[in-house]
């Protein structure tokens, strides 16, 4: 397996912004992710993933770790029975589509997440009252110690939450799905795909959701809305004027024009309604969202 230096991240974001890692590698087998793990552990180097880069938002200045982008038999998908074996960085879209063609039903909330099940795993992402500890029965996590299966349980998995930390890489999934009519569930489907290309800038350039909704009334998105912040910019990155709880690239944005937006965004609702909204993207590179004053 081959470990590169220098590679720029913002190719690897759905945002495109970013700075180089440290060290980038493809592993394209468990055998290959632990090899890189060793490796990264004997140079005292953390380790992140980056799926299809959306829900991550990478420091202008780069990543001092190894950044590992799962391929290969990694990304295969397959199905036997109700089951639904995937690699985690197997794309979302694609799980969907083996799972369509099996007459498995369940996972059709995944259409809206534009990213991979390691992701998903991590995360325990989730859309239109779907997430992935819903469907999830293990995953299988390789460390620089060993890999080994855990349950959602064992995972820590709650709401936009995992105990997965950096280092802890998610390399196959086994979903546990319903059998369902495929013409069902692309239908299904096709109306979830309509609702949110009707409400998010699906067309732009984001990492997908800001914030967490929290446990108010409105939602994050709507809160910000009512904050006035619709179309707020920030050098090259701004609110985005269809929906609030997304920041769009809008020319030449970087990293840090998204941070700031973010905390603009925190101390606004916080002012307005008396919430602490707390971020639902990673964060990688030393990034921090300051905490709120008074």
């Amino acid at each position: 397996m081959n470990i590169e230096e220098g590679i720029e991240l913002s190719r690897f974001t759905t945002l495109g912004t970013g700075g180089a890692a440290k060290a980038f590698a493809r592993p394209e087998s468990v055998g290959e992710v632990e090899e890189a793990l060793r490796w990264a552990s004997e140079r005292d180097l953390a380790v992140a993933a980056v799926g299809l880069g959306s829900n991550l938002l990478v420091s202008d200045e780069g990543v001092n770790a190894l950044v590992l982008k799962l391929g290969g038999a990694l990304a295969d998908v397959d199905a036997e029975g109700d089951l639904l074996r995937t690699g985690g960085g197997a794309a979302n879209a694609v799980g969907l589509h083996k799972a369509r063609s099996a007459g498995l039903g369940g996972f059709e909330f995944a259409c809206a997440i534009p990213g991979t099940t390691g992701g998903g795993v991590w995360m325990n992402a989730g859309a239109y009252g779907g997430e992935f500890s819903q469907v999830l029965v293990r995953a299988l996590v390789a460390t620089a110690d060993g890999t080994g299966w855990l349950t959602p349980s064992e995972l820590g998995l709650s709401y936009r939450h995992s105990s997965l930390r950096h280092g802890q890489v998610v390399v196959e999934a086994e979903l546990r799905l319903n059998p369902r009519p495929p013409e069902e569930i692309k239908a299904e489907v096709a109306d979830l795909n309509a609702r949110r290309k009707a409400a998010q800038p699906t067309n732009k350039r984001t990492f997908g959701s800001v914030f967490k909704n929290p446990d108010h009334e409105l939602s994050a998105g709507r809160m910000l809305e009512a904050c006035g912040l619709k179309g707020h910019r920030i050098g090259g990155a701004q609110i985005s004027p269809k929906h609030a709880n997304f920041i769009e690239n809008a020319d030449g944005a970087r990293s840090a024009d998204a941070v700031a937006l973010m905390v603009e965004a925190r101390r606004r609702a916080h002012e307005e309604y008396g919430v602490e909204l707390r971020h639902e993207v990673e964060l990688l590179g030393g990034l921090s969202i300051p905490p709120l004053r008074g």
